[in-house]
């Protein structure tokens, strides 16, 4: 029986199960210390003092390290993934001006972490406040305070995506209906279970720095952390333990992290710091954030026209290491699933005193499918069509596939009209009632998913500082034993196990015979992109798969050299070579060859194949979502109350894994939807630095999900798989505003911003007159 497709648990539920798991938090060293940063309190400041002398009195505290300190002994960090025209392109480790409350300003370093606590807030630093902005329209609108005065303005980039403007305003003047809306998706909070944490440890003899990080990407830090600590990158080793969940947030190297690490350089002592949840909110990097002026142009018939959205995309206080990349993707994911005569965007980057935003999971294209699932409902509801009939005349077929979109992307496979209709046919029970004070509405929502990111190639265009191949090694050791060497990172989303399952369906051995490693930059390929953007085991599945398959016919090979046989006359059951009357155990085989016994001639006595796989397109993977929701009129409330979705991901290595992150990538929309947005206050400020303030989405929100799957597989990669890990976030947070606005048609045309907490929703059914 196929491995490929076959639901099995992940290898690592008994160490997660059990608590024996190891986290950052759990490592302990000899000697080592422990540190707490300091940050500005303030948005927007000059630091005019900074005494560390009272803290440094205190018994137990080590060292204090201020800006100025730490700007000697550090570079800029370069931002990986750049702009046309952007105008800042490398961050300081650390700044005597202040952009944002909770931006790293010093750090403190003691024998415990209370009394490093208790140190910093011994520690005095002046800051001569400045104006602060925050919110794209306010920063824009003059004479907004300018976070860079020499800039000129707090624009960072402004370009240009797709059809010409001109050619887009000639289309709408012309169109017999046009939607448009300024609609809004605003800055969201990772949230993962494990918050952030380094262990650095350096030897000085050797020069050598190893740091333990919750970080989804080691290879990245480990070149981020060479520049900005002036090391050789063979000097230094970034080392995964347990990650308990990232969503983007842990994918680069941070101001913090390299300052601790920094701290154990200059003291020659291990230095450990674990961020707190309340320092969550302002120092680990914001998702989303974003203004959308946006209209949907459509001819008498209800076929669309043009597509065109002014994005104006909140940075923060300096681009992070992606910069603008998110409203990139907006831009260029906006046609989704859809024909278009045109379709354009223009992306204006706003500098604001606000923390800065990056990776955060179906980043851009959860915003995309806002703008666009948002104004197709609301051309239907004008227009008086129904909204899943509406897509289905305008949706991509089969039959044009593979299908080039006016942003240039190809779509590779996939029946999309047929994924719509099954999931409306799944969800024919939906409940929908429009009157008396308990409302019900049903929203749909489509999307095509950008997975599996590279080529190298297209990296290179954008251009965007990483490597779009993925490299596998598969090494079956002495005792037959097989350990896969992989650059790809598990951060929780079950990556080990369809690698191990790729592993064995190449090798033809049980999953138990192997061991998959990942997360040590020592010893694992090098990764700078790793599990982001859907690429897991598509992008780093096909080389282990590959390398595994080139193993087995060298044992093969190998057997039949023994067994004085053809290869094509040895049978392989995982354990043991046959041929006729002869066998060998794959046990005696693997010795014999690394003692370099008994082996064909010219055949190597090292059991290891390589492989590398660098995809020619990215993969597409489209589904449809439909929720039913209630809307009390009384008390505001929204629930999600029933749930589907089709998804189509070509080839699944293991569906229990896929439906898994659907679930968990609805879970997370639906946060969006009616519960998540980090708020400040007027003064640049965090309102949001609990949990409490930021309520996220528990078990008793969620609503029963039927989940069915479509296996179109993919032109693109050897094995027809598509990627998985965002689409169940990307069309659930529109598709449970689109049902919103359903169960109340009164307020739909102000269902423009998430999210639809209890007092948005009150706010919108007092200007339409049917709140008590």
């Amino acid at each position: 029986m196929s491995l490929i497709g076959a639901p099995v648990s992940r290898v690592t539920d008994h160490v997660l199960l059990t608590g024996n798991a190891r986290y950052v938090d759990d490592l302990q060293l000899a000697g080592m210390l422990h540190a707490t940063v300091l940050r500005a309190p303030v948005a927007h400041a000059r630091i005019t003092g900074f005494d560390a002398s009272a803290a440094l009195a205190l018994d137990g505290v080590v060292a204090v390290f201020g800006p100025e300190e730490i700007a000697r002994h550090t570079e800029a960090q370069l931002c990986t993934w750049l702009i046309s025209g952007q105008k800042i392109v490398s961050v300081p480790i650390a700044d005597t001006v202040v952009r944002h409350a909770g931006q790293p300003v010093g750090i403190v370093v003691a024998t415990g972490r209370a009394l490093a606590e208790d140190g910093a807030g011994l520690v005095r630093v002046d800051y001569a406040k400045l104006p602060a902005v925050t919110g794209v329209e306010a920063a824009v609108a003059p004479p907004a305070p300018l976070l860079y005065p020499e800039l000129g303005g707090n624009v960072l980039a402004d370009v240009d995506y797709g059809d010409p403007r001109e050619e887009i305003d000639r289309i709408v003047a012309g169109a017999a209906h046009v939607v448009e809306r300024r609609l809004e998706v605003p800055r969201a909070a990772p949230s993962a279970m494990e918050t952030r944490g380094v262990l650095a440890a350096f030897e000085h003899g050797s020069g050598e720095l190893t740091m333990w990080a919750s970080t989804q990407n080691p290879h990245m830090t480990r070149w981020h952390l060479a520049r900005v600590l002036r090391l050789p990158l063979h000097r230094i080793r970034v080392i995964q333990p347990r990650l308990g969940g990232s969503f983007g947030s842990k994918d680069h190297l941070y101001q913090d992290e390299a300052i601790v690490c920094l701290a154990a350089m200059l003291l020659r002592r291990p230095v450990k710091w674990i961020e707190d949840r309340t320092e969550h909110f302002t120092a680990t990097k914001h998702g989303r954030g974003g203004v959308y002026r946006a209209r949907l142009a459509l001819d008498a018939d209800g076929g669309f026209l043009a597509l065109h959205a002014d994005i104006l995309g909140d940075v923060g206080a300096f681009p992070s290491t992606v910069g603008t990349g998110p409203f990139q993707v907006t831009a260029l994911m906006l046609p989704g699933p859809y024909r278009f005569r045109a379709v354009g965007a223009r992306l204006v980057a706003v500098l604001t005193n606000a923390t800065p935003t990056a990776a955060y999971r179906a980043y851009g294209q959860n915003e995309a499918a806002w703008i666009r699932e948002r104004l197709i409902d609301e051309a239907a509801r004008e227009l008086g069509l129904d909204p899943g009939e509406l897509r289905l005349r305008n949706l991509v077929t089969a039959g044009e596939m593979p299908y080039t979109t006016r942003l240039h992307l190809r779509y590779d496979t996939g029946d999309y009209p047929r994924t719509l209709r099954r999931a409306l046919s799944l969800s024919a029970g939906a409940v929908r009632s429009r009157s008396g004070r308990v409302r019900r509405g049903v929203g749909v929502a489509m999307n095509v998913e950008f997975t599996g990111l590279g080529p190298s190639g297209l990296l290179q265009m954008l251009p965007a500082e990483y490597n779009g191949w993925e490299e596998a090694r598969v090494r079956v050791e002495p005792d037959g034993g097989v350990t896969v060497f992989s650059g790809i990172s598990d951060v929780g989303q079950g990556t080990v196990t369809g690698l191990t399952q790729l592993a064995a369906e190449g090798l033809g051995m049980p999953m138990s015979a192997i061991t998959v490693k990942v997360g040590d930059s020592a010893t694992v390929p090098v990764s700078l992109l790793g599990a982001a953007a859907s690429r897991g085991l598509i992008v780093g599945g096909t080389p282990v798969f590959r390398a595994a398959a080139r193993m087995r016919e060298r044992l093969i090979r190998i057997a039949a050299e023994r067994l004085d046989r053809r290869p094509a006359d040895v049978r392989f059951d995982g354990a043991v070579f046959r041929a006729d009357d002869g066998e060998v155990t794959l046990r005696e085989l693997a010795r014999d060859a690394w003692m370099g016994w008994n082996l064909p001639k010219g055949e190597s006595p090292v059991l290891e194949e390589t492989d590398v796989y660098d995809p020619p397109n990215p993969t597409f993977a489209p589904a449809a979502h439909v929720v039913q929701v209630t809307v009390d009129l009384d008390t505001a409330l929204v629930r999600a109350e029933r749930y589907w979705v089709v998804h189509d991901s070509g080839v699944i290595v293991n569906p229990k894994l896929a439906d898994g992150q659907i679930m968990g990538g609805i879970t997370q929309g639906l946060g969006a939807a009616l519960l998540e947005q980090v708020v400040y206050s007027p003064g640049g400020v965090p309102r949001t630095t609990t949990l409490p303030d930021y309520p996220l989405p528990v078990s008793g929100d969620v609503p029963d999900v039927v989940i069915e799957h479509m296996h179109t597989p993919s032109s693109v990669t050897p094995l027809g798989m598509k990627g998985l890990g965002e689409g169940g976030t990307i069309p659930s947070t529109v598709a449970i505003g689109n049902a919103v606005a359903d169960a109340v048609p009164e307020i739909a045309h102000a269902v423009l911003e998430v999210p639809l907490t209890p007092t948005r929703i009150h706010a919108l059914l007092s200007d339409a007159g049917l709140a008590r």
